[in-house]
């Protein structure tokens, strides 16, 4: 049997954090995924998927991620049954996610997350970083070695 699940979407929502009565820690969080076809004349389409985290990778998720962000997420679906408020009996899909990564620059995120402010946000006054500020007297010269294995 296989059952692997890998997704790439964005945070609709920052996770919370929570904990089991045995105080094993866990959190939900819900992807946008883009589909990857859209039909002539109409717009892209979006999935919301649910995923739930379990130890470990639930405190990495909370400690790391924000809304907005493009995250990676690996694991497997899983279904549970159960009987909403009003009697219904009612089926619920969702990731397990056993591994979760960043998918985008720090920058991209930050942008993606309303965090980032353009070069023209900042200052006048700062100057731009200065990365070629090093003098080559600060370099040592390395003889040639001929009989390197590579």
């Amino acid at each position: 049997m296989l059952n692997v699940a890998v997704l790439m979407g964005r945070l609709v929502a920052d996770p919370e954090l929570r904990h089991t009565a045995n105080d094993i820690s866990v959190t939900s969080f819900t992807l946008a995924v883009d589909r990857s076809y859209v039909k002539a004349g109409a717009d892209r389409q979006v999935d919301f998927i649910d995923v739930v985290a379990w130890r470990s990778t639930a405190d990495f998720v909370c400690k790391y991620f924000r809304k907005g962000q493009l995250v990676a997420v690996q694991g497997s679906i899983q279904t549970r049954s159960y009987t909403d408020k009003d009697g219904n009996k009612r089926k619920a899909f969702e990731v397990v996610a056993d591994n979760v990564h960043f998918a985008e620059s720090k920058r991209d995120s930050a942008a993606a997350s309303g965090n980032y402010h353009s070069r023209a946000d900042v200052s006048a006054d700062q100057p731009a970083p200065a990365y070629a500020s090093g003098d080559t007297g600060d370099f040592e010269e390395m003889p040639s070695d001929d009989d390197l294995p590579f």
